[in-house]
């Protein structure tokens, strides 16, 4: 599904190398899990396979499906089947939540080929998600992320996941600012969506939301790169006993 080699990437104003060699396979259907102390390159990861401004990829590749994702523009990305789920996701003041909804949706399927979605199937379809994904209907008319609690903003990303569909699911850092009801939320509606073959990315410093959201595979990520690679153990290791002992095992 995703497959990331050697990875490494420095800021575009500055120069300071963030990513020394990222190494990433992750298969279809399988939930992997980074951690790794603040600095790290965790969410730098994650913008990169993004696509956003401001950085330099100086070597390395990353694909999606076989295609190269570094090669794409953000809504190629998109489009191509990637989803990335903010730490902190924006405010659109003036565009109603069920019209960026619909916008987003029928120009993905437009770049796939496929038939956009008629007003009626979209306002089936989304009310059938936001009901299984409990969200108020409330939420659609409001817009998008204007008034919403942290909890709402990142509920609001996971209904955009579902109306999306993507094949792969970067979530950096969405446990961030909630409390623990919100945290499962968020957490219920991520586990509605493992189908067995759409794969996430899940970016935490907390081993808590692993807790919710159970992992395949636990990497930590220290320096730029992935240092130790295991089960869910690994997190339970890091919750109970911090960093120092694994930084200090690849010392």
């Amino acid at each position: 599904m995703l497959n990331i080699k050697n990875l490494k990437v420095g800021l575009a104003e500055e120069d300071k190398q963030i990513l020394n060699g990222v190494d990433l396979n992750i298969g279809e259907g399988e939930v992997h899990a980074i951690m790794g102390p603040n600095g790290s390159g965790k969410s730098t990861t994650s913008y990169v396979l993004a696509g956003k401004d401001g950085y330099n990829v100086t070597a390395g590749s990353a694909e999606l499906n076989g295609e190269n994702l570094l090669d794409m523009d953000p809504e190629e990305r998109a489009a191509a089947g990637l989803f990335l789920a903010f730490q902190y996701p924006v405010e659109i003041p003036g565009v109603g939540n069920m019209t960026f909804l619909r916008t987003a949706v029928n120009a993905q399927r437009k770049a796939r080929g496929e038939k956009e979605l008629t007003a009626g199937e979209f306002l089936k379809i989304v009310r059938e998600k936001a009901k299984s994904l409990k969200i108020d209907a409330e939420m659609l008319k409001r817009p998008v992320n204007v008034g919403f609690s942290g909890g709402e903003k990142k509920r609001n990303e996971i209904l955009q996941m579902a109306m999306l569909e993507p094949k792969m699911c970067v979530l950096d850092e969405t446990d961030s600012g909630l409390d623990v009801d919100a945290m499962k939320l968020v957490a219920e509606g991520v586990n509605a969506l493992r189908d067995g073959k759409r794969s996430f990315l899940v970016i935490t410093h907390y081993q808590r939301l692993l807790d919710h959201i159970k992992p395949d595979v636990v990497h930590i990520m220290a320096n730029g790169k992935i240092i130790k690679t295991g089960g869910p153990e690994l997190a339970l290791e890091v919750e109970q006993n911090g960093y120092a002992d694994i930084l200090a095992e690849v010392a």
